[in-house]
């Protein structure tokens, strides 16, 4: 858990100096810093996608969960969901703050990925880079929602954590779950598609949604079983 630590910590950090600062800080100065984040964010995701040279299982994942996903429209579902509970929760002194932060920290395929890799893995990576995006946010959000936004480590550690904790159970008493199981090279590679999608975000050149990619996690596991059942 040691991603999901160092998530909190930053949270924590960014956080107060949001309380300290407030809009002080310069816009370009965050920017660079996201600009930043995203680029290694890119090269994480890459980093995953060549660990498989499994081209096949790959591509009908990313294409058949792409259109899952977007039948599905996922992404519109979840922005519909957190702001439904905005809303419920709006008025309160410290509740939207927390709420916000809490929804922005602990909802998206980096929060996903990231917990499972590092339980299953023990490489928590993804969780580091996502732990110095949530840090120059939890700046923003202090700076202009107050306090509230120090308690999100708390859903960070529950939520996140929990993931991880799940991802290494899984790891530890089942064994087709093994990291190097090919079924478990694909579910890498599939996710490293959908952090490169998320770098495209963060860098404001989106092309395709990587919520609405989340669905190729699930199928690239099972193309992969289906194809070396075929001898493929």
């Amino acid at each position: 858990m040691i991603g999901t630590w160092i998530n909190m910590g930053t949270v924590l950090v960014g956080g107060t100096v949001g309380l300290l600062v407030g809009e002080r800080l310069p816009e370009r100065v965050r920017k660079a810093a996201t600009g930043g984040v995203g680029l290694v964010t890119m090269i994480l995701g890459f980093r995953m996608v060549l660990e498989s040279r499994d081209v096949l299982p790959l591509l009908l994942a990313v294409i058949l969960g792409g259109c899952v996903g977007s039948w599905l429209r996922l992404e519109e579902r979840l922005e519909r969901g957190s702001k439904r509970v905005e809303r419920w929760f709006r008025g309160y002194p410290l509740a939207e703050g927390f709420l916000t932060a809490s929804l922005l920290f602990c909802v998206g395929p980096m929060t996903l990925l990231g917990a499972l890799r590092d339980g299953m893995f023990g490489d928590w990576s993804i969780l580091g880079a996502k732990a110095v995006l949530d840090g120059i946010s939890s700046v923003a959000l202090a700076a202009a929602l107050g306090p509230g936004v120090l308690l999100s480590p708390a859903v960070l550690l529950v939520y996140q954590g929990g993931i991880t904790l799940v991802g290494r159970f899984l790891v530890a008493n089942v064994g087709a779950l093994s990291p190097t199981a090919p079924e478990m090279v694909a579910f890498s590679a599939a996710g490293g598609a959908v952090i490169i999608a998320l770098g495209f975000e963060i860098l404001g050149w989106k092309r395709v949604s990587a919520v609405e990619l989340l669905p190729a996690l699930a199928l690239a596991p099972l193309f992969r079983w289906v194809l070396g059942f075929l001898n493929i």
